[in-house]
Parts: C-alpha cells; sequence; structure tokens
C-alpha cells in the first residue's frame, strides 16, 4: 500500500488508478488493452501512465526483494539490530539501501580488515573517539612481532585504515559526498598521447570540460565511446577541497593529536577509498540517466518513423537501385506478394540504359503499375531522375528510406518468405512494401536497425529492447491489425498474442481459410479466453459476418452494441451509417458498472469511423532537381527535405544528396527550445538554409531559421525546386557544444 502512494504521488493521480492497474497489469492485462478497454477501472489513464505505473512497480518491487535478502544476510550474521533494521525498511532507493549495508558487506582483504586481524581495532575506536590521551604510549602497547605490528608507526598506520575505511563506508557521509559530485563535479577528457589523427572524430573532446549536473545525455556517451575506443582519458573530478572539508566536519570533534590522526585517515580514507568509490558511482548515475534520455528519444523517433503515412494498397514496383551492379527491380501486387523480378542497369552505358527503359515500361504496363518505389541509398537520386524522364503516366514516384532493408533481406524472417531468393530481391521487396505500408514491414527487423536514434549501441541493450518493443507494441495496437492478411511477425506484437500465438493464427489461417469472424480465434490452438480477451479488440476483419469486427469495439461490448441497434429499432449496420441516429442515443441509459462514459463515448467514435488507421494521409515527396551530391551543395541554398532522425542535439534531415544534414538545435527555430520534438517530427517535410558543407569530413550544416515547419505533415508533397542563394543565412552559434560524432 506504501508503493501505491509513492507510484501516486510521483504521477499525480489518485491511490486508487494505481491500485486497479497494478491489480490488472498481475492479471496478465497488456498496457495498450488497459489503456484503452479498462477506462473505467483506471480513470481513463493513458498508455504513458500505464506503462509509468508498470516500471514503477517493478522497481519498488525489485527493492524490496533486495531489502529482504540484505535484512536476511544480516541475521545470519548475527549483526541485525533494532535500529539497522528500521534504516533498511526506510531506504527509498537501491543507492541508499547498498550504502548501508556496506559495512557489512562480506568483502575481500582489505587493509582495514588486515588491521583488525593484527588487534588494531580498539586502538582505532581510541582515536576516533579523539579525547585527549599520549597515543605515542597507547600505540606501542600494539607492538607484536606475532601479529606484525613492527613498530609505532605501523600501529597507528593500521588504526588509521581502519578509520579510513569507517569514514568511506559511512551512508550519511556517501550521501553528501555524492551529492556534491553531482552538483559540483566536473567531466574532464583529453586526448590520449598519439591518439589524435586516429581519433579526429572526436576532436571536440580533445580539451573538454563539462559541469556534471548540466552535461548532456548525447555528450556523455561520446566522451564514454571515445575512452572506450582508447581514444581519450575521461575522469571525473570532484571540489576536493570541499570534499574533504565535508567528511572532516562531519567527524572531527577535537584538537588534539588523536583528532589529527583521525584528519590523515580522513584525507587517506577519501582519496584512496570514498572519492574513487563516488567517481564510479558518479559514471553509473550519469551514463543510467544519458541511457534514458538516448532511449526515450530513440523510441520516440522509432514511434513516428513506424507511424509513418502508409500509401497503401497499390500495385508497386520497387527498385534497389545501384550503378555498376545495376536495379535490382520488382512487382508487387496490392497485398505486397511478389509478382516478377529483374535487374535492370541504366547507369552502365547507354546501351544497357535503353534496353533498362524498356523493361521498367513494360513491367510498368504488364502489372498497372501505380506506385514506384526507390530506395533512397547509392545510385537513388540518379535512379529516380532515370525513372521521371520515363513520364510514365498517373505514376507516384517516391524515394524510400531503406534502413534496415538489408538487414531485412539476410534475416531468418526474408529467408522464409523467400527462400529461392537473392538477398537483393528480398531488399527490393522490403523497400517497396516499407512504402505501401510502413508499420507491416519494419516491424521484421530489429527496431535498432531502423536508422533512428542515438547512441543506440552505447545504452543499457536489455531497456532499449525493452523500451523499443513497448514502442512497437503500441503502434502496432494503435493502427490495429487485418487478420486475414498479417504477417505472423506483426501479429506477434499484438496485445495477448507474442510469436507463439501468432505463428498457430497463421497456421490456422493457412489450413482453414479466412477468418470470417472474431470468434473464430478461439478455435485456434492453444489461444486461451485471456489472450482472445486481450487481443480481439486490435484485430480487424474487414467483410466479416458482423460488421463491428472490422472496428476497435471490443466483442465484450458486442451486446450492448445490438442493444443499441435494437432500441433504435434499426440494424447495426444502420447504427454504423447514421450520424443522426447514432447522435440521438442516450449514452446515460447504457452506463452500468463497468461500462462508463469514458467507453460509451469511444464506442460511438469507432461506430463513426469503424477501423479508422490513425495515421496521416499519404503524400508523395521530391528533392530538389540537380542537387545529388554533397559536392553540389553551396552556403545559402535554400532546399525542401525529410527528417530522418531526431536526437537531443538537433535533427539530421535528407536533403537529397545521400548524406544527411544536421540542424543544430539551436538552429530549429527562432525561439528557445529544449528538445526538437517540440517542432518537429521524424518523415516531416521541412525547409532548411545550408550553412556549412565540409566535403573532406562529410558535414553539412542545416537551419531553420525564419522557415518554421509545417505541423500537420509527415511526409508531404513538395515540388522540385531551384536552388537560390540566402542573404540572411544564420551563422552557427557560438556557444553550441560540440557534436561530432553525428551518427
Amino acid at each position: 500500500m506504501t508503493h501505491f502512494k509513492k507510484i501516486a504521488t510521483k504521477l499525480s493521480i489518485i491511490e486508487k488508478q494505481v491500485i486497479a492497474t497494478v491489480n490488472l497489469l498481475d492479471e496478465g492485462a497488456t498496457v495498450p488493452f488497459i489503456s484503452r478497454y479498462r477506462k473505467e477501472a483506471t480513470g481513463s489513464l493513458d498508455e504513458v501512465q500505464v506503462a509509468a505505473i508498470r516500471d514503477r512497480t517493478q522497481q519498488l518491487r525489485e527493492l524490496d526483494k533486495r531489502r529482504e535478502a540484505i535484512l536476511s544476510s544480516l541475521t545470519d550474521m548475527g549483526k541485525l539490530t533494532s535500529e539497522l533494521e528500521r534504516q533498511i525498511n526506510a531506504a527509498e532507493t537501491m543507492v541508499l539501501l547498498e550504502d548501508i549495508y556496506l559495512p557489512y558487506r562480506p568483502k575481500r582483504k582489505t587493509r582495514a580488515s588486515i588491521a583488525r586481524e593484527k588487534g588494531l581495532q580498539p586502538l582505532a575506536d581510541m582515536l576516533f573517539a579523539q579525547n585527549r590521551f599520549d597515543i605515542q604510549a597507547e600505540a606501542e602497547r600494539y607492538i607484536s612481532e606475532e601479529k606484525g605490528v613492527a613498530d609505532i608507526e605501523q600501529a597507528l598506520g593500521g588504526a588509521r585504515d581502519i578509520i579510513a575505511e569507517h569514514i568511506s563506508e559511512d551512508a550519511a557521509v556517501r550521501t553528501k559526498t555524492r551529492e556534491l559530485f553531482m552538483a559540483k563535479g566536473t567531466f574532464k577528457s583529453r586526448v590520449v598521447p598519439g591518439k589524435e589523427t586516429e581519433g579526429i572524430k572526436y576532436k571536440d573532446y580533445f580539451e573538454w570540460d563539462e559541469p556534471v549536473k548540466s552535461v548532456p545525455s548525447h555528450r556523455i556517451l561520446a566522451m564514454r565511446r571515445g575512452e572506450k575506443e582508447e581514444i581519450l582519458y575521461l575522469d571525473v573530478l570532484p571540489p576536493e577541497d570541499e570534499a574533504i572539508e565535508q567528511v572532516e566536519k562531519a567527524f572531527l570533534t577535537g584538537n588534539n593529536d588523536a583528532a589529527n590522526q583521525v584528519r590523515q585517515a580522513i584525507s587517506d580514507g577519501y582519496k584512496r577509498l570514498l572519492r574513487p568509490s563516488m567517481e564510479t558511482e558518479v559514471r553509473l548515475l550519469t551514463k543510467k540517466r544519458a541511457d534514458e534520455e538516448a532511449i526515450r528519444v530513440f523510441a520516440e523517433n522509432a514511434r513516428q518513423l513506424l507511424l509513418a503515412a502508409p500509401l497503401g494498397q497499390k500495385r508497386t514496383m520497387a527498385i534497389d537501385p545501384g550503378f555498376r551492379t545495376g536495379c535490382k527491380l520488382v512487382c508487387l501486387d496490392e497485398q505486397g506478394k511478389l509478382l516478377e523480378y529483374t535487374a535492370v542497369f541504366p547507369h552502365t552505358g547507354a546501351g544497357q540504359a535503353k534496353e533498362a527503359e524498356k523493361t521498367v515500361e513494360h513491367l510498368f504496363k504488364k502489372y498497372d503499375i501505380q506506385a514506384i518505389a526507390i530506395g533512397n541509398g547509392t545510385a537513388g537520386r540518379e535512379t529516380e531522375a532515370f525513372v521521371r524522364k520515363l513520364n510514365l503516366p498517373a505514376a507516384e514516384i517516391v524515394m524510400v528510406n531503406e534502413s534496415g532493408a538489408s538487414i531485412y533481406s539476410a534475416s531468418d524472417v526474408a529467408r522464409e518468405e523467400f527462400p529461392d531468393k537473392d538477398v537483393t530481391v528480398r531488399g527490393a521487396v522490403s523497400i517497396g512494401r516499407r512504402l505501401m505500408d510502413p508499420l507491416a514491414e519494419l516491424v521484421k527487423i530489429d527496431p535498432k536497425s531502423i536508422g533512428v536514434g542515438q547512441y543506440q549501441h552505447d545504452v543499457d541493450q536489455n531497456k532499449l529492447q525493452a523500451s523499443l518493443d513497448d514502442t512497437v507494441i503500441s503502434a502496432v495496437n494503435a493502427v490495429g491489425v487485418e487478420l486475414n492478411t498479417a504477417s505472423k511477425q506483426i501479429l506477434a506484437y499484438v496485445s495477448g498474442l507474442g510469436p507463439q500465438l501468432a505463428q498457430k493464427i497463421v497456421e490456422y489461417r493457412d489450413e482453414n481459410g479466412a477468418f470470417k469472424k472474431r470468434d473464430q480465434l478461439k478455435k485456434v490452438p492453444r489461444l486461451g479466453d485471456k489472450a482472445y480477451e486481450q487481443a480481439a479488440g486490435f484485430l480487424r476483419i474487414h467483410n466479416a459476418e458482423n460488421p463491428l469486427d472490422a472496428s476497435a469495439v471490443h466483442p465484450e461490448r458486442y451486446a450492448l452494441v445490438a442493444q443499441m441497434a435494437k432500441d433504435k429499432g434499426c440494424s447495426l449496420s444502420d447504427l454504423m451509417k447514421d450520424d443522426k441516429l447514432r447522435q440521438s442515443i442516450p449514452l446515460q441509459k447504457y452506463i452500468t458498472e463497468s461500462v462508463g462514459l469514458p467507453t460509451l463515448n469511444d464506442i460511438m467514435a469507432e461506430l463513426a469511423k469503424p477501423g479508422r488507421d490513425p495515421r496521416e494521409k499519404f503524400e508523395a515527396f521530391s528533392f530538389t532537381e540537380g542537387i545529388n551530391s554533397i559536392t553540389d551543395l553551396k552556403a545559402g541554398m535554400k532546399l525542401p527535405g525529410i527528417v530522418t532522425n531526431l536526437t537531443a542535439f538537433g535533427a539530421f534531415v535528407d536533403i537529397g544528396v545521400h548524406q544527411d544534414g544536421l540542424v543544430h538545435l539551436s538552429q530549429i527555430t527562432n525561439r528557445f527550445i529544449k528538445d526538437p520534438n517540440e517542432v518537429l517530427k521524424v518523415q516531416q517535410q521541412v525547409e532548411v538554409t545550408v550553412t556549412e558543407v565540409d566535403v573532406a569530413r562529410k558535414r553539412i550544416s542545416l537551419s531553420m531559421k525564419g522557415d518554421e515547419p509545417k505541423k500537420d505533415n509527415r511526409t508531404v508533397a513538395a515540388k522540385p525546386q531551384p536552388s537560390t542563394p540566402n542573404s540572411g543565412n544564420q551563422p552557427k552559434r557560438k556557444d553550441a557544444a560540440p557534436e561530432t560524432i553525428w551518427r
């Protein structure tokens, strides 16, 4: 119950909402199901709030588990006192819990433990009390050849070792020192001598200092990567004099010879034990903070990419471009089924280019192609220009981000789909399908490979995977899945299913034909009532026997909707088609203990637009003609572009030159923003101004100041534009931080 209160306070909600959510989670309900179909129980908490409750509950339960283990250990050692038990039960963080346990934790031999074995604990206690006494005479009593104490200095040194360890393990001192490191510490990076040329991409960090409290996540990860690659030395430097003085205030109580010994022990304990320990902790804490921010950015970018506007079910020609090796071309039907594939060579001579024209025109006419997808990799712009010159009638020609297509083409999923096809054919198919439905195609590859994110290979991989899984699950269930055409990969992300049940559904579909109603799911082997409850509302069956099967209305509410239709003297279909009928329904009449206005309003919205796809409407986009490579760019050019990635320090924009440009955070808008997401979304159209081009380092700096992006669209239409100089070009902010490792 204490946990519920903590979580409620943290999230600014009431305790009852937390209790209901935790109970549902413990019963096996998923985050999408709870937020969509259990609004009355949770008080209409959204997915973010439900996930936060889930994660915080798990953290607190892990804390309790560790607390129980520590109490058990102390009991076994016979060291658990009532006061120590009170402190352990009161600890609200894992760090504080470990600080309390530290003095008792079994450890390998230390200088202090060796001193205790020599019988020097009583001398250490006398010194630590800091009363006046003859320390030389007292220390002499501990000289023992048998115990290895040769003289007075060895006796006093051993006693100081005991005091030093005691001070460094004091929970209160550790807490205050940790806070000092975080508040006033400094990250300091320096180049390893002789690595200047090898580590040129870390040049901005060769001589870099920044406060721990304000260093952004991407720079922490950049410096750590440089350290890992042995290009940089990286240290966390505290205000040492202040840190030692802080410890002295906590322990120095006298002004005599004993106190002087304690002062020496404090200095030694801080430098030898406490400072290294705190530096390690601060590095871990800041790494955790940086990971969380990087994962948040990556997950948000991935969500935007997954929910990018789909072209829809159109007959599509997809081209994976190339120069010497040619362009791999495939033709797909409306469902993405491979109809034919070949290779054309439009860039290897006039003869082969002519042959390529004939092949493209023939296949275009043969399959009545409605759209052409061209990968944006090598030779992408050149291939686009080649296709556009053919003037194919009524065809949308779209450049498609092919990040991850090669990962898919070599994957087990691709081999299972196309066991007898070359990886290049599979890659072209993936490009075409990504245009038709980005979500359905992107779920087939590891989210880390879809071309968005920031230092994704440097962060905690387990936490990253958990976050990305949440993101994909949220996106899939937000859109809904057509049960009769969905791949097992996308079905696996539907609430309550998973890979095994997804496979069983596909097998059942293959053996028995298309599902005619949602209830048939109960006949799928191993798909029980709980899985059906969790999944049914997110699965769609168009042209089903019951029109509600194509909507997000959950089967558990079918009877309610049927009663509404009966009360109005009409059919379900009539109710779904007639706005006036729906608007005349007195919703208050249908409120029960389990069904309130939130659910009733959701039902009404679904009846109005059953199975509505929440994604934006697709519109094609074109880059500026004649700007195909980085060498074509000049400062001052204004160009259309597509946002491909958002990071903490800015936005990457594809302007059609095979190298994304960077719009630094300070150059996104004329007003101050902390996060690019305040203004931009992945796949959004923007207009940018080229401010700087570094061909040697393949760096393109861009600005959007004075050119606010449109807010409503993701990928939108843009006619090819000529490049024009911009006399009002904004210079890069002088105090902008180094962002050398862009991708």
